[in-house]
């Protein structure tokens, strides 16, 4: 590439070395599943308040000072620093994205009703950042923006808060992150949910990736495979796939096949072509459905049928006990792949990323943050995120540096050696030189745009309007619940970052009328 350092090749016998603190070093043990009879039976710090002293000046996404202050660092975990020098192969790439999965649905972000040992373990072998957020409120959106590396309003098919109809997807001819990584010498799959567009027009084979198993649409029944208006949508390529069982299981067994698969063609490491797998777990969305609840399924399935266009928002159903069941399957489930990829040999040279694609919804827990999903209010776009690569990156570590969904898509093309397309320059910023080679960040501003609100981060400050229309200015390390609007203490700052959006906000494709 050209601006960037590139990846280097590391010879087969030689593997990086790691200062490893406790209960860092990849377990050996994979997660088991019970049996029931239908299916595998599986899936399923309160901030300090800070004086008003301390919100007296302006940071950068650079130094983001002290931004723990929504996520305590863990026993062991040890600020991030980079190890330098170190030499690798370029990696194969496994993308885990959960379904509105709240900020702090982790017990390695402050669950203490949730236990998710598979997570957290991943957390330890890498780096866990506070800081972490989607690129938008809502599913579509945020996948728009991690395919592109584009805020999701630079195309007509992000502009849906999120796809429903049918008409409108992420164009085929408009570069992603599987086809420049493919055109790079990647091979790359998709399993689980798009969200992109629906057939015939859009889909994931005609955006990059080499195969697809998985839903087109936001959102199915687990077991029936039903989508929101009675249609069947499970798809292998572009042809049904008939499968009913629970969904989170079969998306499990498919992908442990897939890098199963892939380890046995490139004998582990020393891969002749690495991979790029998006695993899109539909975990923990609506409806609240967990593995063996056939029962509560039966009754969706019949109002469905029955014409119940809400049906699948399970307004009347769920609790707190069945969304624990359900986050806890899904970290069961990464740990089942995980373990598959150990047993591959391909681990050590693989970068896992894990995250969700926007906030929680009603039963998530986001405290000490503000509003859920939909909402540009912290809750609603800070999700947890994982980093794992062995081969560069050292265990046990925690970044407080505020990164977003486009930023992974740059740091993935360069790490990988890929090109962006000129033609559709990138917003999001590379964190190779952070992660890699030990580089201050660049100062830049997060920006996010929905129909009604708008956020703007820089440093620690963050300038907000929502639905009502009042510009708000919070300190998110005094004040990470956004409670203390500082607008009017500092006008000269609200006006600089209201600016700043709306010089971006001019760049972007207007809404739609309604």
């Amino acid at each position: 590439m050209s601006s960037v350092d590139p990846v280097h090749e590391r010879p087969a016998h030689e593997s990086a070395a790691h200062g490893s603190p406790a209960d860092a070093a990849p377990s050996h043990e994979a997660p088991t599943h019970p049996t029931p009879g239908l299916s595998r039976r599986a899936f399923g710090g309160l901030a300090g308040v800070g004086a008003a002293a301390a919100v007296g000046g302006l940071g950068t996404l650079a130094g983001a000072p002290a931004a723990a202050a929504a996520a305590p660092e863990q026993p062991g975990e040890r600020p991030f620093r980079a190890a330098p020098g170190r030499r690798s192969r370029r990696p194969n790439i496994l993308f885990i994205l959960g379904d509105d999965l709240g900020w702090a649905d982790l017990s390695s972000y402050g669950a203490s009703g949730i236990r998710t040992p598979h997570l957290d373990r991943l957390a330890r072998q890498g780096v866990r950042f506070t800081q972490g957020y989607s690129g938008s409120a809502t599913c579509s959106p945020t996948r728009f923006s991690l395919y592109t590396g584009r805020y999701p309003g630079r195309t007509a098919g992000g502009l849906a808060e999120p796809i429903a109809d049918r008409g409108v997807g992420l164009a085929p001819d408009h570069p992603t992150l599987a086809s420049l990584l493919r055109d790079a010498g990647y091979a790359t799959a998709l399993i689980g949910k798009w969200h992109c567009g629906y057939l015939p027009d859009y889909s994931p084979t005609k955006s990059g990736w080499d195969t697809f198993f998985g839903n087109f649409g936001g959102a199915l029944e687990y077991y029936s495979k039903l989508g929101l208006a009675g249609e069947y949508d499970l798809y292998e390529g572009d042809a049904e796939y008939r499968d009913l069982r629970y969904y989170t299981r079969i998306l499990t067994e498919r992908a442990v096949e897939h890098v199963t698969e892939a380890g046995k063609r490139s004998g582990g490491r020393g891969a002749d072509r690495p991979w790029l797998l998006n695993l899109n777990y539909t975990t923990p969305h609506w409806p609240w459905i967990a593995d063996g609840d056939t029962e509560e399924s039966a009754e969706i399935v019949r109002r469905i049928k029955a014409g119940d266009r809400s049906a699948l928002f399970h307004e009347d159903g769920g609790s707190l006990e069945k969304y624990r069941e359900m986050v806890e399957d899904l970290d069961r489930s990464v740990g089942e792949v995980l373990a598959a990829l150990r047993r591959s040999g391909q681990e050590e040279d693989t970068l896992v990323f894990f995250a969700s694609d926007n906030g929680g919804e009603r039963w998530s827990y986001n405290w000490p943050l503000s509003g859920n999903k939909a909402s540009l209010k912290e809750g609603g776009i800070r999700v947890p995120t994982i980093v794992r690569w062995p081969a560069r990156i050292d265990p046990g570590q925690v970044s407080h540096e505020p990164v977003f969904t486009p930023d992974w898509t740059a740091t993935l093309l360069e790490v990988a050696g890929a090109r962006p397309d000129r033609d559709h320059p990138l917003d999001g910023t590379s964190l190779a030189g952070y992660l890699l080679r030990g580089e201050r960040p660049a100062e830049r501003d997060l920006f996010w745009r929905v129909r009604g609100e708008r956020a703007l981060r820089r440093g620690d400050w963050k300038y907000y309007r929502g639905t009502g229309g009042t510009d708000q200015l919070f300190h998110l390390t005094a004040d990470p619940r956004e409670q203390a609007d500082r607008a009017g203490h500092e006008p000269e700052l609200l006006a600089r970052l209201r600016t700043a959006w709306e010089a971006v906000d001019r760049t972007l494709l207007p809404y739609p009328k309604r």
